[in-house]
């Protein structure tokens, strides 16, 4: 068995360098590996190219890493909620570049299946389609799209073992599981870490084959989550 397992999220994240392409998973604030964030904005890399499906907000997430100005480029499919994103892309001082949500997670999916580019109907006739082939089949046209790759992926899962297998909960299975498979380096973030063998095979989504590190995060804001108490 190789253990996979890291002390903590400081450690796990220690070696990403300066430039470097970084995946991070999540949808909103939903199923983000804040732990790892948190500790990647205290190292304090810059000039990091992220890919996600969107900033997160102001103050929490991915917010935390454009405010320490890390972020030097950042490819996604949604830009609201964050302020300072709007801002810095008003003045021109960061390279956007916005995708189509299904062409972003199936970029990334191809990344991970080796495919270097796959045609889609997505995007044609608009500024998307700038600067990018147009093939026609069966009388419509086509925009090739190539695959995402990155040298680190940050995940974030509900339980995962010692191996780096991994299962996700509910909304939290979004763009986590196809980035996973499309980095060189994937450094996966659990709730709850246990012990080869107390995950049951079939519910495995991601094979510990692509997990390079797990580490138990310490501790979650929860910041999508809201209890509501009804009186009785």
């Amino acid at each position: 068995m190789i253990d996979k397992t890291f002390a903590s999220s400081e450690t796990a994240v220690a070696d990403i360098f300066e430039g470097a392409s970084v995946m991070l998973g999540g949808f909103g604030i939903c199923g983000i590996p804040e732990n790892l964030i948190a500790a990647l904005v205290r190292k304090g890399v810059k000039g990091l190219h992220t890919i996600s499906n969107n900033m997160g907000i102001d103050g929490f997430g991915l917010g935390l890493m454009l405010e320490a100005g890390m972020i030097a480029s950042f490819t996604g499919s949604y830009v609201g909620e964050n302020l300072l994103l709007e801002s810095r892309m008003i003045a021109r001082d960061l390279d956007v570049t916005l995708v189509p949500q299904g062409t972003l997670a199936e970029r990334i999916r191809a990344g991970g299946a080796g495919i270097p580019a796959f045609y889609t109907p997505a995007g044609v006739g608009t500024v998307v389609a700038e600067k990018k082939e147009v093939r026609e089949f069966d009388g419509r046209p086509y925009l090739l799209e190539r695959a995402l790759i990155a040298d680190f992926a940050l995940v974030k899962a509900w339980r995962g073992d010692r191996m780096g297998n991994l299962v996700y909960r509910k909304t939290a299975r979004n763009f986590n599981p196809m980035m996973a498979t499309a980095a060189k380096i994937t450094i996966a973030e659990v709730e709850e870490l246990v012990e080869p063998g107390r995950i049951e095979p079939d519910a495995i989504v991601t094979p510990g084959i692509y997990v390079k590190r797990i580490v138990q995060g310490e501790k979650y804001a929860r910041r999508i989550e809201r209890r509501t108490l009804r009186h009785a």
